[in-house]
């Protein structure tokens, strides 16, 4: 119900206005903005498959406009001071900001919103407003003109939404709710673009049917949330050439404002700044970012206790080590249970990481050493294997001196079996039945 509602509305105000001359205070302060709440509010009444975060998005964006119409409308019939204008402007501007991040969610199913996301937003619209206001804007509204910065800056706004629209209709296969939500923001962006044409001819005329062309832009947009979004669920994000763009445009406009002043409006300085610092911020939350990641990647494949890499790590490495000349060893330390029996584990622990240390330092640097679990670790030897028995009589002797933990001398040996990757097959099952194969002969 409160899905038609709004059109019933809106469709009697239209007829009315077109019978009315004049501003009226009941079809333009009233019941005009009664018409924007109720497509906000209808906003909530939406199916629950939306993102919950497309739906705030966009009732902050509707709200924010709702707040500013009603504002501008009570100031055609009653006297506000001269703030208000202020208070008016940036509700209006509010509008933006909101509508670039919900697009994407409302044509996507997305679950987190990432700083990332917000940042590029911020930049791309931040830049693109830069360059229109350069090139465009100047050239069409002088300096001299009475339009504040707000009335200029609200096509240029528009112009980001425009190209936001486009990249999504080049990244998505276009279904219905995106037709409808273009559909919705066209009619809503040719009335902004009319208004700023008849506002700088002074032709615009507060309380006419022109005024209901917003509202019904917004009710093809809310109504677009009624219909299924793209069957992908994976982030659309803006083309990072239009982000690189988006950060290139700000120097370059500020260098050449320094070497021929007045060739741009100053005003433009503002969003320029600001888009330089936005794209600092981001280029810090990235790096952290890919820290963030590099350390977890790390962490995954590495051996929290002697820092070696793990059973992952060489497994993970087997296919490749495999298409060359190589063996693999594997080592089981003998008399290691006794330690932790006697000992206690906290002793087993010192004496895996000093054996840790002495194996590295007997294998080639070309080595790959690996914990594989227990006490058990793993050699990936590549190259030559001519010298691996005398590898094999190394890493048995550096283990062969005493253990000095918590003043207490441990000795402990190790049995080792390896392969040859010209013998095939599975590799790991190889090397470790020629390791137990070593054990079973120490102790017999």
């Amino acid at each position: 119900m409160i899905r038609w509602s709004a059109l019933g509305v809106l469709s009697l105000h239209a007829i009315a206005r077109l019978s009315v001359d004049g501003p009226n205070l009941w079809l333009d302060l009233a019941i005009y903005n009664v018409i924007a709440i109720a497509i906000l509010i209808g906003l909530f009444f939406s199916p629950k498959g939306n993102d919950p975060l497309a739906i705030a998005f966009l009732a902050c964006a509707f709200g924010s406009w709702s707040f500013g119409s009603i504002l501008s409308s009570y100031s055609q019939f009653f006297t506000l001071d001269s703030s208000f204008d202020y208070l008016i402007n940036i509700a209006y501007t509010l509008f933006y900001p909101f509508v670039l991040l919900a697009i994407p969610r409302i044509l996507h199913r997305r679950k987190k919103l990432s700083i990332i996301e917000i940042l590029d937003a911020a930049i791309f619209g931040l830049g693109l407003s830069s360059i229109a206001t350069a090139l465009i804007f100047s050239q069409v509204i002088s300096s001299e003109s009475n339009q504040t910065f707000f009335e200029i800056f609200y096509p240029i706004c528009d112009l980001a939404i425009v190209i936001t629209l486009a990249i999504a209709s080049i990244t998505q296969a276009l279904n219905k709710r995106f037709l409808l939500l273009t559909l919705g923001f066209t009619i809503y962006l040719i009335f902004d673009y009319l208004y700023l044409w008849q506002s700088i001819q002074e032709r615009y005329t507060f309380g006419t049917i022109f005024d209901s062309g917003w509202l019904l832009g917004f009710l093809f947009i809310s109504y677009s949330l009624w219909l299924d979004p793209a069957d992908r669920s994976d982030p659309v994000p803006i083309h990072p050439a239009f982000i690189a763009l988006s950060i290139f445009i700000s120097p370059s406009l500020l260098a050449m404002m320094a070497l021929q002043p007045g060739i741009f409006p100053s005003y433009i300085i503002a969003p320029t700044i600001a888009t330089l610092f936005l794209a600092f911020i981001r280029m810090t939350v990235s790096l952290r970012q890919a820290s963030a990641l590099g350390d977890e990647k790390a962490l995954a494949r590495t051996d929290e206790l002697t820092g070696l890499p793990n059973r992952r790590r060489l497994i993970a490495s087997l296919p490749q080590f495999s298409q060359g000349s190589g063996a693999l060893m594997l080592l089981d330390l003998n008399g290691f249970k006794q330690v932790n029996d006697q000992c206690g584990h906290g002793a087993g622990d010192q004496v895996l990481i000093q054996v840790a240390s002495r194996f590295t330092k007997v294998l080639p640097p070309s080595a790959l050493l690996a914990r594989l679990g227990g006490d058990e670790f793993g050699v990936l030897i590549p190259g030559d294997i001519t010298a691996i028995d005398e590898i094999s009589y190394a890493l048995k002797a550096c283990v062969s001196y005493p253990f000095l933990i918590d003043g207490r001398s441990i000795s402990i040996g190790v049995s080792i079996g390896y392969v040859s990757n010209s013998e095939g097959g599975d590799l790991l099952a190889k090397a470790d039945a020629a390791m137990y194969r070593a054990k079973r002969s120490l102790n017999s």
